[in-house]
Formats: structure tokens, sequence, C-alpha cells
């Protein structure tokens, strides 16, 4: 999978248009889209801002499925710990919340 088909299952994973995925990591919705009409693959610069705002490294960006190592961030990370305090039904009371971000 290319650069820009990855960042598409990514916005889509996350039902976001292209313009919620300029806003969320500070590019132009312009970039994004001449991105895909020239099939240019972003720079590094702008593919940290994509990674940052799906909340993911980009290490993780660059992993493939047949790869089960994940290197999760710092905010994942504390995620997890407060998730692991959590009594049975608090943690499932989070991951509905979640699941209706």
């Amino acid at each position: 999978m290319d650069v820009l088909q990855k960042i598409s299952v990514l916005r889509e994973e996350r039902h976001w248009t292209e313009y919620q995925l300029a806003e969320k990591s500070g590019l132009t919705q312009s970039t994004i889209s001449s991105w895909y009409r020239k099939n240019m693959t972003p720079s590094i610069s702008s593919l940290a801002k994509i990674c940052d705002a799906f909340g993911i490294t980009i290490s993780q960006f660059f992993l493939d499925d047949s790869n089960k190592t994940v290197l999760l961030s710092e905010e994942q990370l504390e995620l997890i710990e407060v998730a692991a305090r959590l009594d049975k039904e608090q943690y499932y009371a989070l991951l509905q919340f979640l699941k209706l971000l």
C-alpha cells in the first residue's frame, strides 16, 4: 500500500473528509487534494502533521498489516494506563464512549 492509499484508509476508518483531515492536521485541503490529483507523496513534515492528526507516529504509519509489533505514542500509553485502573463496568462504558467519537 502506498502512502496516499494509507492516508485514505486511515481517514476513511475515522469517517473523515479531506477537509476534516486538513483541519485536524493544520494543512490546507488544497494541499491534500493536490497530492491525489498529482499522485505526489507528501513531504516528511506534512506526513508528520497527518500522523499527529491521526494520533499515530510515523513509525506506526509505515507498519504493514503483517507486522504485529506496534509502537505506541505517549498519549496512547497514557490511555491504556488509565483504562487498566478501571473496573470492568467503567472500562466497557469508556470503550462505548470512545466508539461513539
